[in-house]
């Protein structure tokens, strides 16, 4: 009856907890769902590299190999979201010891769609394409 009344009063049990603990509560996976989705979105983001790399060599083929390598890339960055959360991704790409090696990747992410769609500029998309795996493998 108390539990009615406290629905009925617009108090629920949830909110004693606070955002945080029911966001928590709500995003937890299981070890085997996480290691699922690790291999899935690890397995696109190496697809997804694959078929950039074999679309350089079509004709006009620079603009799709920079999208599908810099999604590959990401894919394969957030698949390892799965196994230790995105919070403590983030905090741990965050380091004193990443930093340098996280923000290159970064901006050589922005930077490569730049320089194929804004520039035009097949060279140094090429460049930053191999300072993203540099950094990435930092």
């Amino acid at each position: 009856m108390d539990k009615l009344r406290r629905v009925l009063n617009g108090r629920e049990d949830n909110e004693e907890l606070g955002l945080t603990s029911q966001i928590l509560d709500a995003s937890t996976l299981s070890y085997s769902t996480r290691i699922k989705w690790f291999i899935i979105c690890f397995s696109a983001g190496i697809l997804c590299s694959i078929l950039g790399t074999g679309l350089l060599f079509l004709p006009n083929g620079l603009g799709l190999f920079a999208v599908f390598y810099t999604l590959g890339n990401i894919a394969a960055l957030s698949s390892t979201c799965f196994l230790m959360g995105p919070l403590k991704q983030l905090k741990r790409m965050f380091e004193p010891n990443r930093l340098i090696a996280t923000c290159v990747m970064l901006l050589c992410l922005a930077l490569t769609l730049c320089a194929v769609f804004w520039w035009k500029k097949k060279g140094l998309a090429i460049i930053f394409c191999i300072l993203q795996f540099l950094a990435m493998t930092w």
